[in-house]
């Protein structure tokens, strides 16, 4: 057990930080590059071969996919108050944190073992792993107010944002070379398993293992007084309903939340679905289309490296709000650009593009609410689950209305298309969220 560091030391930071290289690994693996691609494949050849059941046979198959992330992401809006609300008032906050982590990485592993024979099951292990992974992410986004001051908080969100997208490419690129390079040979199958399945294994591993890092700094949690609660596991949602009543006098905050959850649904669908879109919509050569995704998607996060450090800079001049606002702009520009695309080479080029704005717009969007967060409040996990509830919900819509454009129109353009509205009104919110002076008068919000 380590000695408990004060706020603001930099190894507490460090620590805080390097969750996101150990977690990073779920985002990248599972989420964007291998798994997607493993999905496409084994649901094509079972759709194929007739094994599928009945009621999905007119089901598009990369909708099974979306559908159970809409209701995972729905279950974890649900699950966000009533955890933190128990983290603040048992003092807890690490072993939730903890708990999810484990659950997540745990059914990565499972994920190896995927198929259409028995469906139900390997569903069950990806809607764990995303709640698992989402989950963990509601006690560690609220540990950031916890250990950095607030002049430290863009750098320190950017950091580990930037510490994630260098983890989980290492952990890819040698994911890569076990497939493509022959150092996970046929004669050394661990329980028949090939390259790709050993691949969610080690995610697994790579989470739980690094996170002990993180774990052995972090705090415990600061206990509330518990004397006027009834029932803990409604005060989550009492905690929101106060959060939501202070907003009542906080308008920047309120406005910007307002902005968050429009833009956050269509940044999060784009991530969610971007490699479905480049396996269906993209004309790759006879048996490219494996080796340019994981180039795509190696290229989006290298790209995301600097997008998070150049957000984090352009901040201290500009203020938070106005390169948010530059950010949505650009990513109205890319989804247009999106509809149009056809061919590998242009598809590297709006991956280029997205890295870029996807590092910058999650770590800023995280820091610029943190900031926003009265200082000393004590409610820091009840904020980020409002945050996060807010989050969540959007992604429910952002991937329900995506599924259902997909469905109808038979093509993913349509939807990415249709994700503009959702960027261009962001940028509109955003430009009401008022210049309103903070504490930190060299930090602007």
């Amino acid at each position: 057990m380590k000695n408990i560091l004060p706020r603001g030391h930099k190894k507490l930071l460090h620590a805080w930080a390097f969750y996101d290289w150990a977690n990073s690994v779920y985002s990248l693996v599972i989420t964007s590059a291998i798994f997607p691609i493993f999905y496409s494949a084994v649901s094509k050849t079972a759709y194929e071969e007739g094994n599928v059941p009945d009621f999905l046979k007119d089901v598009n198959n990369e909708n099974i996919i979306f559908v159970t992330t809409a209701i995972a992401f729905l279950v974890v809006s649900v699950l966000s108050p009533i955890l933190s609300g128990i983290a603040d008032y048992s003092g807890q906050k690490k072993r939730f944190m903890q708990f999810f982590c484990y659950l997540g990485a745990s059914c990565c592993i499972g994920l190896a073992f995927f198929s259409f024979d028995y469906l139900w099951f390997s569903l069950a292990m990806y809607f764990l792993a995303l709640i698992g992974f989402w989950g963990s992410l509601v006690f560690y986004n609220s540990y950031l107010p916890d250990v950095a001051l607030p002049e430290q908080q863009d750098a320190t969100s950017a950091k580990g944002f930037s510490l994630g997208y260098i983890g989980s490419v290492i952990l890819l690129v040698f994911c890569l070379a076990m497939n493509e390079f022959g150092l996970y040979p046929e004669s050394g199958y661990l329980l028949r398993l090939d390259a790709v399945q050993m691949s969610f294994i080690l995610v697994g591993v790579w989470w739980i293992g690094f996170a002990q890092y993180t774990y052995a700094y972090l705090p415990l949690g600061n206990k509330k007084d518990t004397s006027e609660v009834k029932n803990i596991f409604t005060n989550g949602f009492k905690e929101l309903h106060k959060i939501w009543d202070q907003l009542g006098d906080n308008i920047q905050m309120k406005r910007y939340l307002a902005a968050f959850f429009v833009y956050s649904m269509a940044v999060q669908t784009v991530m969610l679905v971007a490699t479905y879109f480049g396996t269906e919509e993209v004309q790759w050569e006879e048996g490219g289309a494996t080796m340019g995704l994981i180039v795509s998607i190696l290229l989006i996060q290298i790209v995301a490296i600097a997008g998070a450090f150049i957000a984090s800079k352009l901040s201290n001049y500009y203020g938070n709000i106005k390169v948010l606002i530059g950010i949505n702009m650009i990513w109205v520009a890319i989804c247009i650009y999106g509809y149009f695309v056809y061919s590998p080479m242009e598809f590297y080029l709006t991956a280029a593009a997205v890295g870029f704005v996807m590092g910058s717009i999650q770590s800023l969007s995280r820091s610029t609410f943190s900031k926003m967060i009265p200082e000393g409040n004590p409610d820091t996990a009840s904020y980020f689950s409002f945050y996060d509830v807010a989050e969540k919900i959007g992604i429910v819509i952002g991937m329900t209305i995506f599924t259902l454009v997909t469905q109808w129109s038979g093509s993913m353009r349509g939807s990415i298309l249709f994700l503009v509205v959702f960027f261009a009104i962001g940028v509109v919110l955003l430009l009401r969220v008022p210049k309103i002076k903070t504490a930190i008068l060299d930090h602007k919000v």
